[in-house]
């Protein structure tokens, strides 16, 4: 759970508490993601920020004042214990020498940490594993959906998968993709030699010799058979 910065209801408005760790442009940049997501919700409030022993300079504190003035959202005090962070405030005509307790209403919700900005993606995404790793002789990956492997895959190793295969590597082991019946399933490796590949209910070997120094490869149910084409 993310709580490096939190909400909680004041007399005045809200106490927003920024943790001391982490850069300032970071934290102000989560800020802004937090109340673009929650619009309705900050719109026309009053914040106070609450920066610990932070040290924020001048520049940095109206960078923030600008960013939350226009959406909607007035900055009116600066609780910190750094006398540095107070001056900064003071020279921008906000209020300091705050404390939480003065500010809280004891008939408010307690402190909840703020939601992160839900995730927007343009293209759906589908189930798959992440292997970070070679898979040396023995073992064994299997996914419902696709597999990706950041590694080698020897020779004694399996991988099946019910999408595709894509090895960041070199592929010498045996791998079927599609293993329920799909046939618009892929394998790519930066080097295709396995042991067995199939795709769906097709079946090829590589011969024992290759020729030619190893390049990226696809391989695809195309006319009938599994056939290799250059990945790009």
């Amino acid at each position: 759970m993310d709580d490096s910065i939190t909400l909680k209801g004041i007399k005045d408005g809200l106490l927003v508490t920024i943790r001391s760790e982490g850069k300032w442009s970071d934290m102000a940049g989560r800020l802004a993601a937090i109340i673009d997501s929650q619009g309705e919700f900050f719109r026309g409030a009053r914040v106070t920020l609450a920066l610990g022993d932070r040290d924020v300079r001048r520049g940095e504190l109206a960078s923030v004042q600008a960013l939350l003035a226009q959406r909607g959202v007035t900055l009116t005090g600066i609780v910190s214990e750094s006398a540095s962070t107070g001056g900064s405030a003071r020279k921008l005509g906000l209020r300091t020498g705050l404390s939480i307790a003065d500010l809280i209403d004891p008939h408010e919700a307690p402190t909840q940490p703020l939601k992160p900005p839900p995730i927007d993606s343009e293209e759906r995404g589908t189930q798959g594993v992440l292997v970070r790793r070679t898979l040396r002789n023995g073992r064994t990956v299997h996914s419902a959906g696709h597999v990706v492997v950041l590694g080698d895959v020897n020779a004694g190793a399996v991988v099946t998968a019910v999408g595709d295969v894509i090895v960041w590597g070199r592929l010498r082991g045996t791998v079927h993709a599609g293993v329920e019946g799909d046939e618009s399933a892929v394998v790519c490796a930066l080097d295709l030699s396995p042991t067995q590949l199939r795709i769906a209910g097709y079946l090829t070997i590589s011969p024992d010799e290759r020729r030619g120094r190893p390049r990226p490869e696809k391989a695809l149910v195309r006319n009938g058979r599994i056939e290799a084409e250059t990945w790009e």
